[in-house]
């Protein structure tokens, strides 16, 4: 038997990265996986390679901008699969520019309507349905910007994901005698293509020292599958081995001035 048998599960950002390998991960076990994200076509190709291995998926292209989308992701899952069991918040959002001294106005909120306002609404609706039953889990990636805030998660980022990890405690505070799980993870470096929206994107040699996307989806898995009477709340995961992030640094301290535009 395998360990997520019958569960429902939706995975948001899972068209690449650590939501598409954590979908993976969930479909090997058992789940029934919503595939979410705002492109269909990576989303697709995760549900074919999910069911070529026998596993069960569907696509539901949302963009996570969008509160009312976001929640209707929920809406049309119980439709469709009568239950959610399982909700991953694993799409995320970067700026391009990092520095507060530089941020505009609507890069931030872009950042915030992902990382906030998109897990608050989905989580909201998910949760409504999960205490019908009086279990259910909810897991969100935020990041080590999170816990260490700064120019190489950005102003933004970083607000937005220690929010997120706030929301996640919050959740825990008021849900856990009602069965609800609220799970955090929190990683630093990991070599998704999320990178690519940095001032300086990573080499080959820089990626080949962060964690890969299998390694984080693997502890989102260990979440979802810790039995009930246990909560796993919080997992912080970094590189074992740090690597010099000084030019990394100089670069998003740089871009978004006059001398360096966006």
């Amino acid at each position: 038997m395998n360990l997520l048998d019958g569960k429902i599960a939706i995975i948001t950002g899972s068209g690449t990265g650590i939501g598409k390998s954590a979908a993976q991960q969930f479909a090997a076990e058992g789940a029934s996986v919503v595939l979410v994200g705002r492109r269909a076509g990576p989303l697709e190709e995760t549900a074919a390679e999910i069911e070529k291995a026998g596993g069960t998926a569907l696509v539901h292209s949302a963009d996570l901008e969008d509160g009312d989308a976001a929640a209707g992701v929920v809406e049309a899952t119980v439709g469709k699969l009568g239950r959610v069991d399982i909700l991953v918040n694993n799409a995320g959002h970067s700026s391009r520019v990092r520095s507060i001294k530089y941020i505009g106005a609507e890069e931030w909120e872009s950042v915030f309507k992902v990382n906030v306002e998109g897990v608050y609404r989905i989580s909201q609706a998910a949760v409504a349905d999960m205490l019908k039953r009086g279990e259910g889990t909810v897991i969100t990636v935020s990041s080590m910007a999170a816990l260490t805030p700064g120019l190489m998660g950005g102003a933004p980022y970083s607000a937005a994901k220690a929010a997120s990890l706030t929301m996640m405690r919050g959740m825990n505070a008021e849900l856990r005698s009602d069965g609800i799980r609220a799970c955090t993870i929190i990683p630093a470096e990991v070599d998704t293509p999320i990178l690519e929206n940095r001032a300086l994107p990573p080499d080959a040699a820089a990626r080949a020292t962060m964690m890969g996307a299998d390694d984080v989806a693997a502890a989102i898995l260990f979440c979802a599958t810790t039995p009930q009477r246990t909560l796993v709340s919080e997992i912080v995961m970094m590189p074992t081995h740090p690597r010099d992030t000084r030019a990394d640094i100089k670069a998003a301290s740089e871009i978004g001035s006059p001398g360096h535009p966006a």
